[in-house]
Formats: structure tokens, C-alpha cells, sequence
């Protein structure tokens, strides 16, 4: 090729690759503006000290404001038909946990189904477990089982944070493996529940180990027993219920999920972008003195998990709706 061609054809190259560059360059990236974290638990509780901690670190990650609304209500429904209905554009997320599977096996009457969520990103799992009050009888599952078979049925309640909500579940599997019939007692939210078990008017609930540490250190309460198949490696001093009733776990798993829909560039930068924040040592630090074991996932991973959740539950539950 002649040098005056060569030269021609370098010229056209070139301005090709002016004219395309300014276009990659100038493509938005995201988040260009505020995200919203819809949480379907009422402040102060774990998931709200969680979502909390989370949204203070993908502020700083994406130096744009994270904004948390608080929407309980309905067994985690309100909130969680929030997320749902909200704009399929990465800017409204919410930090759900196991009830949206446990509701989506056992309630009829929800106004969405699983697949009208997209998942972002599991962050791992609350440490769960039975407490009761200072001065309750028994001391752990196996004399809380000899006491609740020694009574007329329903002689004794459980608290939960709601119906169909993981707590629930766990007291009604407790009823099941045991066979006791311990009455259900909903709450919406764990706060008034701690405060009528250290009154003396409820016995015993299902929490989040971390909520009710406040009262466990003041020895206002106890615990009888934790939720997962094995010891917490964060409380390893507290027995399982499964060292008494063998195959007993009712984990409460905890993650974010967006309207169905959003683009997948972008719910796999969200999804980046949390685990990114996940890796942190000093927010797996923090997660632990939360009492939450990290095990993260990515959307994919997490949305197959959701999946075997709910298959997980038809098997182990009955129906909870008509059940107060």
C-alpha cells in the first residue's frame, strides 16, 4: 500500500475510534443517583441494624445515598409487594430473608409469586434460637418438652416476629418433632415480644440471637436452644434443638432482591457491588458480633437457593395461613 493510502486509511481509522470512544466513555454507569433499601421489619430489630451497616458501606462503595425505608406489615408482605412493584431499575431493592420462601409455600393470598423478584445477592444467615424468660422452669428443649407434655395442650405460647415467618415456622416444627402444641403468639417485630417475656406474659419466643443479647447478658432471659442443625460457631455454648429432636433446622437466611425485570448488566452490578462489600474484614467482623455467619451467593447461586428453600419448607411445614 502507497504511503498517501496508508495514510488515508490510518485517517478514517482514527476518526472511527473518536467517534466511538466519547460513546463507551460516556455510558452511565450505576448507580448515578440514590438507591432505596426497602426492609419489610420495623427499625430496631437485627435485619434493621443489618440493612443499616450494609447501606453505610454502598454508600461509600458507590458514593451516592442509600436511603432505608422501613415497611412492615401482612408477615413481611407489605414490604416485600414494595420491592415487587417498585421500577425494574436497579434503584429499588429490598433486604428480605426466609419468609419470602416460607410465605410462598403456605400463604394463598399473597399479591405476587417468587419469580416477580429478582435476586442480587445472599449475605448469609441470623443465628436463631429459642429464649425464654429468666425464671421459665425448664432450662433447655428436653425439660421444655417434659414440662409442655405435662400440661394441658396449649398451656404454654411461643412468640415470633409473625406469621409465616421463620420464628413461626421453627415453633410450629418444635410442636411437630416434639409432639407438644405450644401455642403461637405473632408480634410485629421482636422489641414488644422481649418486653412481655421479661414481664412474665409470654414465656418463651424464636429471635434473633443478636436482638435479644441485651436481655441474655442482663439475665433477663435464657436460651434453651439455637435453630441451626449445628452449633453456631459464633455462640458454640449454646446447644441446638437438633441435640434433642435429631433432624430439627429452621434457619433464617438473609438477602437482596429487586423487582423482576431489572437489566441484567445491572443485577450483576448490584450483585457485585454487595459482595464486593461483603468481602470486607471489617464487615465480616461486624456481621459476626451481629451473629450472622456470612455465606454469601450472587444472583444466580442465590436464586437457586430461594428455590430449594421453598421446596425445603413444602416439605417440613404445614399450611400456617389460617393459624394465628
Amino acid at each position: 500500500m502507497d504511503p498517501a493510502r496508508r495514510h488515508a486509511l490510518m485517517t478514517a481509522l482514527g476518526a472511527l475510534a473518536a467517534c466511538a470512544a466519547p460513546a463507551f466513555a460516556q455510558a452511565p454507569g450505576f448507580p448515578t443517583r440514590a438507591v432505596k433499601v426497602v426492609l419489610p421489619q420495623p427499625p430496631g430489630g437485627a435485619a434493621d441494624r443489618l440493612a443499616r451497616l450494609l447501606g453505610d458501606r454502598l454508600e461509600a462503595h458507590w458514593k451516592q445515598p442509600v436511603v432505608l425505608e422501613n415497611k412492615p406489615g401482612g408477615g413481611v408482605v407489605i414490604g416485600t409487594q414494595a420491592v415487587v412493584r417498585a421500577p425494574a431499575d436497579g434503584y429499588t431493592i429490598g433486604l428480605l430473608g426466609s419468609s419470602l420462601s416460607i410465605n410462598a409455600v403456605q400463604r394463598k393470598d399473597l399479591p405476587y409469586e417468587v419469580k416477580d423478584l429478582q435476586p442480587l445477592a445472599r449475605v448469609g444467615y441470623y443465628t436463631v434460637a429459642l429464649v425464654a424468660a429468666a425464671n421459665f422452669p425448664a432450662n433447655d428443649i428436653k425439660g421444655l418438652v417434659a414440662l409442655a407434655k405435662g400440661q394441658p395442650a396449649k398451656a404454654f405460647s411461643f412468640g415470633s416476629n409473625g406469621i409465616g415467618t421463620s420464628a413461626h415456622v421453627a415453633g410450629e416444627m418444635l410442636n411437630h418433632m416434639a409432639g407438644i402444641e405450644l401455642q403461637h403468639v405473632p408480634y410485629n417485630g421482636a422489641a414488644k415480644m422481649y418486653t412481655d417475656i421479661v414481664g412474665g406474659v409470654l414465656p418463651m419466643g424464636f429471635s434473633v440471637v443478636s436482638s435479644a443479647e441485651p436481655f441474655l447478658k442482663a439475665g433477663q432471659m435464657k436460651v434453651l436452644g439455637v435453630t441451626s442443625a449445628q452449633r453456631s460457631p459464633l455462640f458454640p455454648q449454646w446447644p441446638t434443638i437438633a441435640e434433642t429432636l435429631p433432624g430439627f433446622e429452621a434457619v433464617n437466611w438473609a438477602g437482596f432482591c429487586g423487582p423482576a425485570g431489572i437489566p441484567r448488566d445491572v443485577a450483576q452490578q448490584l450483585g457485585e457491588d454487595l459482595l464486593a462489600v461483603l468481602k470486607s474484614p471489617e464487615i465480616a467482623k461486624a456481621l459476626a458480633a451481629m451473629g450472622i455467619e456470612q455465606a454469601p451467593q450472587g444472583p444466580a447461586e442465590f436464586g437457586a437457593f430461594i428455590q430449594s428453600e421453598m421446596k425445603r419448607f413444602a416439605l417440613v411445614t404445614k399450611p400456617l395461613a389460617a393459624q394465628k
